[in-house]
């Protein structure tokens, strides 16, 4: 793993972000839930940011304009393997299959990047965590998601609300929405009330009704500070 950029690269990620769920009325304590881990933080090299080729990217992209307000869509897909840990907005779900992918798989973490960076005009997630770089191996998406944050910031921006639709035939979510939409949360810095998260199946139609895959769709608004 390569070491840490200096600190005048574009990407060093900001200061931790508590992962630990915040406790809400009427939600359940976590030793009352279902079997549930939070995901570890990564290891401080891998959460010190993008190697210095991958800077142009966004350095070449416009600022994006003080509009009042911006809009991002964020979708995510990936295919479901046996034997692989299920991780869905930082949480460990138990199942017996788990997302495929280049870091630990986190489709609900990667599409809220991915709507955060559309909305600012930015380049995907792909392009600023490629999967051919060796680096984001195994990586916990909570890196992406801390960097996303930090450039939404950045571009002078704020989140005024999140709607994320997951879309998943097995397990069933209801178990463990609140304690994932809590960690979302405080990835964000947001407030719960402008957190939404919603679960459907796909009605045994196609590779996700099949348990062969998981998906998400996730909208933002950003607004002006």
């Amino acid at each position: 793993m390569a070491t840490a950029p200096n600190a005048s690269s574009l990407f060093l990620v900001s200061s931790p972000i508590s992962t630990a769920p915040r406790a809400r009325a009427g939600s359940f304590p976590l030793s009352a839930q279902p079997s549930l881990r939070l995901r570890p933080r990564p290891f401080s090299a891998v959460a010190a940011a993008v190697q210095a080729e991958h800077q142009p990217a966004v350095a070449a992209t416009p600022k994006p304009p003080a509009l009042p307000f911006r809009v991002g869509h964020g979708f995510d897909l990936h295919r479901l393997e046996p034997n692989l840990p299920l991780i869905i907005g930082g949480i460990n779900i138990p199942h017996d299959r788990g997302c495929e992918a280049h870091s630990d798989g986190d489709v609900l973490l990667h599409c809220v990047v991915d709507a955060i960076l559309g909305a600012l005009g930015l380049p995907d997630i792909g392009q600023i965590f490629p999967d051919s770089d060796p680096r984001w191996k195994g990586a916990d998406s909570s890196v992406f998601m801390r960097e996303a944050v930090k450039l939404m910031h950045e571009a002078g921006y704020e989140l005024g609300n999140l709607d994320a639709t997951l879309i998943l035939q097995k397990p069933k979510i209801s178990p463990f929405k609140e304690t994932i939409r809590s960690n979302l949360c405080d990835l964000l810095g947001a407030d719960p009330s402008v957190v939404n998260l919603k679960a459907k199946t796909h009605e045994k139609v196609d590779s996700l009704g099949e348990n062969r895959s998981i998906a998400a769709h996730t909208v933002v608004l950003l607004m002006r500070k």
